[in-house]
């Protein structure tokens, strides 16, 4: 940044300084453009210098760190949606679980995006998150009162909401928007592992009970702070690695211009008086600033992916129990006789088949796969929508004659395999897109001091608008916990009538 002097106005139009700010714009340029080259040659895995080496160890780190986040954040509140059955009596309708298990995180998404204000301490987050997740899952392995139990999930709840938001908050502060990109995919991913992992774990401890389960399982948060302390590249050392060559990062001169990475760096670097000046003068977004930043995103990001999560975990929830079968022979079923052994495992194995699926498609972005266009990220919603009525049809009324129950399985089993397809691609695509948005704002005084308040700002401005859109997703499923218990009930009593009595001998 050019330092001028106090009638640096006047100056502007003396011709020595023109020439020599013309002379540095050129040498910008010039920067910019090896930079992109640089970074072109690392995407196509050709060698653009000696410290393409340690660009891809930082980006491996930090795609590791997001991708641990991910797992161990959502790995409890997975266990505990697995273990519904084993958490309550079989009297006890599981949305009462799902219920507990989402309603403190949907506070928690609400409470802090939208409610508090200023700059965000990630450390004191993390550390009371694992806090909160290692009690939550200490009280739930402690106690057996179903009271106890729900509080506490209720506490592992509230952690697994405030820490999916502090993480997804934390992906926007690294630089530039390919870097970010970066590591909401692996993020994602991990979020999806969490499910497959968390089922798959359940699947081979519950026969240790609820207390040795739950109780191995409170140690896990602690791999958090460890990761974050110990593994996670600081953002400044990560802005290095130059932007995504692409037409829509392009910035054509205008009134308006996004704050680039090298301008925060610049910015960073300079006088130790513009600092103090800046902390003097607090950066917080009003209750205005957030409606204008949250209402654009409604019916583009929220609606789709409020009405995935409702439809998913209604099946989820109060569907997939009534989804029962007699228990198959070894001479008729042998492939589906080494899963199960028993009616009551297969509400754990339609879980794990969900979380497997969810896994696959949250880890596209990761892998490389191209995002969904934008005009198509409602169609997993439809989709699910159609995929609800089907199971509901399948569980109430018995679609396929009890006969053909191999067939019957199979279609459950690739139904529930493209309702986790479409839930996980709706979750990474949204966050993603969100994520890589550009922040616009008009360009005002040309001091020190304005340019840290306006960086300090868009850094706000980003964190608040990934934040706010985990409201969607909690929501959905928080109503989809309340429609859950009448219709499994509903589906049950279904079943009694019309002869089948599984889904009682839970």
């Amino acid at each position: 940044m050019l330092h001028l002097t106090n009638d640096r106005n006047s100056d502007r139009n003396n011709e020595p300084w023109s020439e020599y700010i013309e002379l540095r714009q050129s040498e910008s340029a010039m920067d910019r453009h090896e930079e992109h080259m640089d970074e072109l040659a690392l995407l196509t895995g050709e060698s653009p210098g000696e410290d393409t080496k340690g660009s891809r160890r930082l980006l491996f780190n930090l795609g590791f760190s997001f991708f641990l986040f991910g797992l161990i954040n959502n790995v409890l509140y997975v266990i505990i949606l697995s273990a519904a059955l084993d958490l309550v009596p079989p009297s006890t309708p599981k949305g009462i679980i799902a219920f507990c298990n989402i309603a403190p995180a949907l506070a928690a998404k609400i409470g802090w995006p939208y409610l508090l204000k200023g700059r965000i301490r990630y450390l004191k987050r993390l550390l009371g998150c694992c806090f909160l997740s290692t009690l939550g899952m200490i009280v739930v392995a402690a106690f057996d009162s179903l009271e106890m139990r729900l509080l506490g999930i209720s506490f592992a709840s509230f952690s697994s909401g405030l820490g999916e938001l502090t993480f997804l908050q934390l992906s926007t502060t690294y630089h530039p928007t390919s870097v970010a990109g970066h590591s909401v995919g692996y993020f994602a991913s991990g979020t999806g592992a969490a499910g497959l992992v968390g089922a798959f774990i359940w699947w081979e401890v519950r026969s240790l009970g609820v207390r040795t389960g739950v109780g191995i399982s409170s140690v896990l948060p602690l791999i958090i702070p460890l990761t974050y302390l110990f593994i996670l590249p600081n953002a400044n050392v990560l802005s290095s690695i130059p932007p995504s060559v692409d037409p829509d990062s392009a910035i054509t001169p205008s009134e308006y211009a996004p704050l680039s990475a090298s301008a925060v760096d610049e910015v960073q670097g300079d006088s130790a008086a513009a600092m103090t000046s800046v902390q003097s003068r607090i950066v917080a977004l009003s209750a205005k600033d957030k409606w204008r930043l949250v209402r654009p995103l409604l019916l583009k990001y929220m609606l789709p992916l409020f009405c995935v999560y409702t439809f998913e975990y209604t099946i989820n929830q109060g569907i997939a129990p009534t989804l029962v079968y007699p228990v198959p022979s070894p001479r008729e079923h042998p492939i589906m006789r080494l899963v199960i052994h028993s009616i009551r495992d297969y509400y754990p194995l339609w879980q794990l088949v969900y979380q497997s699926t969810v896994f696959l498609s949250r880890s596209s972005i990761s892998l490389g796969l191209p995002p969904l266009p934008a005009r198509l990220l409602s169609l997993p919603a439809i989709v699910q929508s159609v995929i609800l009525f089907i199971l509901a049809l399948e569980s109430g009324a018995g679609v396929i004659p009890e006969e053909y129950e191999g067939l019957a399985v199979g279609l459950v089993f690739l139904l529930i395999s493209i309702e986790g397809v479409c839930g996980g691609l709706a979750y990474v695509n949204v966050f993603h897109r969100i994520n890589q948005e550009h922040h616009y704002h008009p360009q005002g005084e040309d001091t020190e001091v304005a340019d840290h308040l306006l960086a300090e700002r868009v850094k706000q401005e980003r964190e608040f608008q990934i934040g706010s859109i985990g409201l969607a997703d909690s929501a959905g499923i928080l109503l989809a916990s309340l429609l859950a218990v009448p219709t499994e009930i509903g589906l049950c009593r279904a079943q009694v009538a019309r002869g089948k009595l599984l889904c009682s001998e839970l």
